[in-house]
């Protein structure tokens, strides 16, 4: 079923502006293939990277199709110059969007831990005028372990903008806190923290 187009913020602010979209492993990365839809489709420039477990859920393809752009799956593979590409889309983005944002990328980004592409670009930065937005969800017993708790205390006094999860049925066949909130929310923090930065 789709969301009808006048319940999503508008993105006029965003419009002709570039977003990077981090894609973690999480069933609720299916929810990113319509946020990044909406952003190309209000003139968004819009670049995917996603994980390694990310690509299990759903395709790099996918999200190339979407944003009309090469999707960015390892640190290693440079498609579109031999620059440092993660430092370059780090630079260009107005606001990063980081969802479904894991447990473990929780903890990647609360300890300095850059070992994939997403973390790797999201390092290079500035959180002082650029704003990171970050969508936890996971399993409801994982989101309220006390490392999560502590490493999203810590995201959030580092500088990055944590999107609540929300509260209801999950894959794992539990009711409970940790489920990615919807297309129409994610976008509107991205708009949102693009007028903070």
């Amino acid at each position: 079923m789709t969301t009808p187009r006048d319940t999503f913020p508008d993105l006029t602010p965003l419009a002709g502006r570039e977003v990077v979209v981090g894609v973690t492993g999480g069933i609720a990365a299916y929810k990113l293939a319509t946020v990044v839809s909406r952003l190309a489709q209000a003139d968004v420039g819009v670049t995917v990277a996603m994980t390694d477990a990310a690509t299990r859920f759903v395709t790099p393809l996918t999200f190339q199709a979407l944003s009309g752009r090469p999707v960015y799956t390892d640190q290693w593979t440079h498609v579109e110059s031999q620059d440092p590409q993660h430092v370059a889309l780090a630079r260009r983005a107005a606001v990063v969007l980081v969802a479904p944002c894991s447990m473990d990328m929780c903890a990647k980004l609360a300890t300095g831990r850059t070992d994939d592409v997403v973390s790797l670009i999201v390092s290079a930065v500035d959180l002082s005028r650029q704003p990171v937005v970050l969508a936890p969800s996971m399993n409801a017993q994982m989101y309220g372990q006390p490392s999560t708790q502590r490493n999203v205390r810590q995201l959030r006094e580092d500088g990055f903008t944590v999107v609540e999860p929300g509260v209801g049925w999950q894959a794992c066949r539990t009711e409970g806190v940790g489920r990615l909130p919807e297309a129409e929310e994610l976008v509107g923090a991205l708009v949102e923290a693009a007028g903070r930065g």
